[in-house]
């Protein structure tokens, strides 16, 4: 009798995110100088995101994808942008637009997103997201047509839009009997109906690819629609979003801030150590932990896993905090740097730009405030801010 053995075949052994980022990171950086010079989109760095399986880490390991969870793929970001501050941003874009799926697959078994979520573990395709430009209110058009939608938009802000497969975003649907709906569904960049207005000449963040993307005329059918809402009212999706996808946002603005501080030091290391420098060091330190300790706040909130308005109160409060302490270590790194500072060649300049990126997502200071203060008070907050 022959006997034949048995092979044990095991899985793969998971990715390591956060080596993968480091080992991506120093390619990454040699070329973010020219991709801030000449406005260009940091497309080999997307070449190779594809390549390194970060772009399915955040799809769960039961659909295919690595399972990364909220800290791991802050801290992916977060290692990004310490080597280019526009990859990590506009990746940080696709990839919390891959969390807030599989948040919603772990916690909400009916929620219909296997399908997106399968895509991207298999075929590796990249999200884009036109949250930063619709926010509550949504923008552009729906008309309805026969078995679905007619849609025309301009999508502002679409950060990695020359790589992108798949736009997720939405249209306003006027005439309904309750008030104007906002409709979201997915675009694929393909479309005869789509194309990229490349308007992305920035201060600062200048190789994300933050262009417009127009809409003129694509069809969307009833069934692909995933989500209706009230225009101007919060839904429990943006209670998600706030959640999930600020924490991953603002790892970028950290990781750039963090990035900066190396460089301050190193270039003040060079000259005999003053009393000033010494206390410009001293504030920059203490800004950039104010910085830090606030985004372990929110991946703390995001890991608690319940959306409500109070856990968007502190996502959004880490979000205002994250900015305002980040943007404050790159100044002081700047006048701790010295003169040296102000040389391009040293590359603290570009971050002192890129930081500047924070003031800008929603929801920004004043809105936050009174979204806080509101909360505080014990008055509604589910309108527009």
């Amino acid at each position: 009798m022959t006997v034949v053995a048995q092979t044990e075949f095991s899985a793969a052994p998971p990715l390591d995110f956060l080596a993968v980022a480091r080992e991506l990171g120093p390619k990454f950086a040699e070329r973010a100088r020219l991709a801030d010079d000449d406005d260009t989109f940091v497309s080999e760095n997307y070449h190779e995101l594809r390549a390194s399986g970060l772009v399915e880490a955040g799809v769960p390991a039961d659909l295919g994808g690595g399972g990364a969870d909220i800290a791991e793929l802050c801290g992916v970001i977060r290692e990004l942008a310490r080597h280019c501050g526009s990859t990590a941003l506009a990746f940080a874009m696709h990839t919390h637009q891959v969390a807030i799926p599989a948040w919603r697959w772990t916690h909400q078994q009916a929620a219909p997103v296997v399908p997106l979520l399968k895509r991207v573990a298999a075929e590796r395709i990249i999200l884009l997201s036109s949250g930063g430009s619709d926010w509550i209110e949504g923008s552009g058009k729906a008309e309805r047509v026969e078995g679905g939608y007619k849609i025309t938009a301009r999508k502002v802000f679409t950060s990695g839009s020359p790589s992108g497969d798949l736009l997720m975003t939405g249209a306003v649907l006027e005439g309904e009997p309750d008030g104007p709906q906002v409709l979201h569904f997915g675009v694929p960049m393909n479309s005869g109906h789509v194309s990229i207005s490349p308007t992305w000449k920035a201060l600062g963040m200048r190789g994300t690819g933050s262009n417009d993307v127009m809409i003129e005329g694509h069809f969307v059918p009833e069934a692909a629609v995933a989500l209706r809402r009230k225009q101007g009212e919060w839904h429990m999706l943006f209670h998600i979003i706030s959640m999930v996808a600020l924490p991953i946002i603002y790892a970028a603005y950290l990781g750039v801030a963090e990035h900066a501080r190396d460089i301050a030091l190193g270039l003040a290391k060079r000259r005999a150590a003053d009393p000033h420098t010494v206390m410009l060091v001293g504030q920059m330190e203490t800004e950039l932990r104010a910085a830090q300790y606030a985004l372990a706040s929110m991946i703390a909130t995001a890991q608690r896993g319940t959306p409500s308005p109070e856990s968007t109160n502190e996502s959004i409060i880490g979000r205002s905090l994250v900015g305002r302490h980040a943007i404050a270590a790159v100044g002081f790194a700047m006048e701790a740097a010295g003169g040296a500072g102000f040389f391009r060649d040293n590359g603290l300049e570009r971050c002192f730009r890129d930081i500047q990126g924070a003031r800008y997502h929603p929801m920004r200071g004043g809105p936050q405030q009174e979204f806080s203060g509101r909360l505080a008070l014990g008055l509604d907050t589910a309108r527009t801010f």
